[in-house]
């Protein structure tokens, strides 16, 4: 207990922010109900969904239907995992502490029941099937899993990435890829006639809105240690906070 305690007692503040704020998107999800009523009628932003399926139809190929449906699966429910559990892992190693696997880990659980409660709450239909690409899909359209869930793993890898490197040019080439990913994987989805083009913009501002409070709660943690004065959280090469905390008994790990 004393070694777990040592663990979380540094990240508290970080625990405490993303808490409080996953109470918040969480919320805001289960109240995006009375947005939709909203936006949904003739005068909203509905009159952007037939138009711009019709649209998507036009554009549509048997070559480029196979492409945009292996590119979306990555988004899905089995890519989505493995994508973000491969692109964490490489951050533990590269920045040599947990701190990925907290904000990522932490972030995509509350952007999936984010969308698992609005799906439920709202529980809007697809485009109907005559109008998409299969294999169709049966859920809930509202709002869009793939582009909420692909907003904030990708955001955040983004996020963590950039501060590894120091370069502008790397850090611009990171951003401008994550935008780019993110903003195909939510008109993949339109594309393939899966979700009306509203679905797909709630989950890039709700996802944005979640990617900021986690970043934010980042950056107060280390406001918070330096203020302290108590020095970095536990990292692999950091044990000195797994024992007494004395300088002299760190070792590398």
């Amino acid at each position: 207990m004393r070694r777990w305690g040592k663990w979380v007692v540094p990240y508290a503040a970080l625990w405490i922010t993303m808490l409080i704020g996953g109470v918040v998107v969480v919320a805001l999800a289960l109240t995006s109900a009375e947005v939709y009523d909203n936006v949904v009628d003739d005068a909203g932003l509905a009159n952007l969904d037939k138009p711009m399926l019709s649209y998507m139809e036009q554009l549509r190929s048997p070559g480029l239907d196979s492409f945009v449906t292996g590119f979306t699966n990555i988004g899905g429910g089995i890519g989505m995992p493995i994508l973000g559990s491969i692109l964490t892992a490489l951050l533990i190693w590269v920045s040599r502490t947990w701190r990925p696997l907290i904000l990522i880990g932490g972030a995509a659980a509350v952007s999936v029941t984010a969308t698992s409660l609005g799906k439920k709450l709202i529980g809007r239909t697809r485009p109907d099937h005559a109008d998409a690409v299969p294999p169709y899909e049966s859920s809930p359209s509202f709002p869009s899993g793939h582009t909420l869930n692909t907003t904030v793993v990708i955001g955040l890898v983004v996020y963590l990435a950039c501060l590894q490197v120091k370069r502008t040019i790397a850090r611009v080439g990171f951003i401008t890829a994550g935008v780019i990913f993110i903003f195909a994987m939510g008109m993949s989805r339109v594309y393939l006639g899966h979700h009306w083009m509203t679905d797909v913009i709630f989950g890039w501002v709700i996802g944005l809105g979640w990617v900021g409070i986690v970043i934010l709660a980042h950056r107060l943690f280390h406001v918070l240690r330096r203020r302290e004065h108590t020095g970095p959280a536990p990292t692999f090469d950091n044990e000195a906070h797994l024992r007494d905390g004395a300088p002299g008994n760190s070792r590398n790990g």
